[in-house]
């Protein structure tokens, strides 16, 4: 960028102006003989363009200030020094302070450009973009002074002559600080979107990797006061078993008939498990829920979990909701999700685009083209290092497989919804539009349990089937034997197994997934338990020691959700 600055196509300067009427000689005599008075060269370049002296020199003022402030070596050397010693500075504007006081902590703030965090950067910028406070970037006078050393020295300038000191001061503060702050001002603001990015990826593969619940019967609640609560009910594979809505808060106050109506429905169903949206009367539901539980015989007690319901409403308007439960009420569709992420977190939040999940900070403020292309990174990271089971998996889920995407992900479930469940993996390739490109792409993230090659349920892939035969040969079993036998893998050298395909770290993967074939990389299913009588910030004592659940990270803290509907 810098050697190529002198050559840049630019907006037009003066210097360009200065040089068209002719000035450029004059500039390069007034370098040629510092000693001398530049007004003894001017008067030799007066035309019709250029009336006097004055205007004369000012040209050649502007010429040589732009050639100083151009010069690649100049600007190579200077950066790193006024990179370190640069403040950003934010203040108020006059009379904003009412309007803008969530910016109040900016409102007369200085602190060092290289270390500025990225939380701190981006609030800023935004108080900035509100009208709120002004934003610069300051360059202290020492720095400046030693600048205009390194800009006479590169350049040869004697600065003994006032006319060339007063360039090298114009070429400093005219040309060279207003590019490198607003170079400055450009890479902060990148710096600091890369970071809010990075912490959105991170909070969203923790999300799409928590432990799931597991195949269970589980109960969606999705709180709400005025409108109720909605219920739905779903089976082991998250198929909708039945709906209900219960007001047992102002202005209805049914408590009764909302137990009486959630227990029937536990009793009806068997429930094992039931799913708590964590907004507005959460806690409320979370204690109704209690009451509930009481009216039930020991031994026959769901387990009753808090999750977060963020994206919930978004998956209830949209297309994909609408097509998976096409006569449900939207209301009740939120219910749904939220019974479903506590079953398999990964298979739910796959459905609902990454940015309405809400976990990060400043997602508004970065640039959404990159952070949509990271957060569908991390998603599709989380579903193949997890792997999926491709007789239950939705094509939502599908689609983020290595290979597949959304079209070829409704040519399985099409297929699926005709023959029937896969019986291996090999079966893959009758499906219309997948051909042996993706097959290879695919293969080694589905999973088909019960089927007639063993091997389909593990990691493995298709094309290292006969590798891991003859590691099982090796042992003197079958397949089915072995798989999961940890105790006669033990021994296996894995260097017998490597060929010219299969590499050493190949076949350790190999050997490690017959040992646990099918792993889960998620951790075990726990919940946080809230402590009872704590519903309200009011609650709060001093020494209290309380358990909950992580809901974001971002670089100034961690979010808790102890429960008294603000996350601490």
């Amino acid at each position: 960028e810098d050697i190529y600055a002198p050559y840049k196509p630019k907006t037009r300067t003066r210097a360009q102006t200065a040089i068209e009427n002719g000035l450029l000689p004059l500039a390069e005599a007034i370098m040629a003989d510092q000693k001398a008075e530049p007004e003894a060269f001017a008067a030799a370049f007066l035309n019709e363009k250029v009336a006097d002296v004055k205007e004369a020199l000012n040209g050649a003022r502007e010429i040589l200030a732009e050639r100083f402030a151009t010069n690649a070596d100049t600007v190579g050397k200077l950066r790193p020094r006024v990179k370190a010693a640069a403040k950003i500075r934010a203040r108020v504007i006059e009379g904003k302070e009412i309007e803008g006081a969530k910016f109040k902590d900016y409102f007369d703030h200085k602190e060092e450009w290289a270390k500025a965090p990225s939380h701190r950067v981006l609030a800023m910028l935004r108080g900035a973009e509100a009208g709120v406070l002004t934003f610069d970037v300051d360059i202290d006078e020492d720095t400046a002074s030693h600048a205009k050393v390194v800009i006479a020295g590169d350049n040869g300038v004697l600065t003994a002559n006032p006319f060339l000191a007063k360039c090298v001061d114009w070429s400093w503060k005219i040309k060279m600080a207003s590019r490198l702050v607003t170079e400055m001002t450009s890479e902060m603001r990148e710096r600091a979107e890369a970071e809010a990015i990075d912490v959105f990826v991170k909070n969203m593969k923790a999300l799409l990797l928590a432990a799931p619940a597991g195949s269970k019967t589980t109960m969606g609640l999705d709180p709400g006061i005025r409108t109720g609560v909605k219920v739905a009910v779903v089976d082991a594979t998250g198929k909708l078993l039945d709906t209900d809505t219960v007001y047992p808060f102002a202005p209805r106050n049914d408590i009764r008939g909302s137990l009486a109506a959630l227990a029937g429905l536990v009793r009806k169903h068997n429930v094992e498990l039931i799913a708590i949206g964590n907004g507005t009367a959460s806690r409320e539901t979370d204690a109704l829920t209690a009451e509930m539980l009481k009216m039930l015989p020991p031994g026959r007690k769901p387990a009753k979990v808090i999750v977060s319901e963020a994206g919930a409403s978004v998956y209830s308007a949209s297309e994909l909701a609408s097509k998976e439960m096409p006569g449900v009420d939207v209301s009740l569709r939120g219910a749904v999700s939220i019974a479903r992420r506590l079953q398999d977190p990964l298979s739910e939040l796959v459905k609902i685009e990454p940015k309405a999940i809400g976990v990060g900070q400043y997602q508004h403020d970065v640039d959404q083209t990159r952070l949509s292309k990271a957060l569908s990174g991390a998603v599709e990271d989380s579903v193949n290092s997890v792997g999926v089971d491709l007789n239950t998996a939705s094509a939502a889920l599908l689609s983020y497989i290595a290979g597949v995407g959304p079209t070829l992900a409704d040519s399985i479930v099409e297929y699926r919804n005709q023959n029937g469940a896969f019986r291996s993996r090999s079966e893959l390739k009758k499906v219309p539009r997948l051909g042996e490109k993706a097959f290879g792409q695919c293969a080694g993230f589905l999973r088909v349990t019960g089927g007639k090659e063993p091997l389909d349920a593990s990691s493995v892939h298709p094309e290292a089937y006969d590798v891991a035969r003859q590691i099982v040969k090796a042992c003197g079993r079958d397949v089915r034997d072995i798989m999961g036998d940890e105790k006669s893998l033990r021994g296996i050298d894995p260097a017998r197994f490597v060929t010219e395909s299969f590499g050493l770290p190949t076949i350790r993967d190999i050997l490690d997934e017959l040992r646990k074939p099918g792993r889960d990389p998620r951790p075990e299913f726990r919940t946080a338990a809230l402590m009872d009588g704590v519903n309200e910030i009011s609650d709060l004592r001093p020494g209290m020691r309380l358990e909950g659940t992580v809901t974001n990270v971002t670089a100034f803290g961690a979010f808790v959700d102890i429960g008294v509907h603000q996350d601490g």
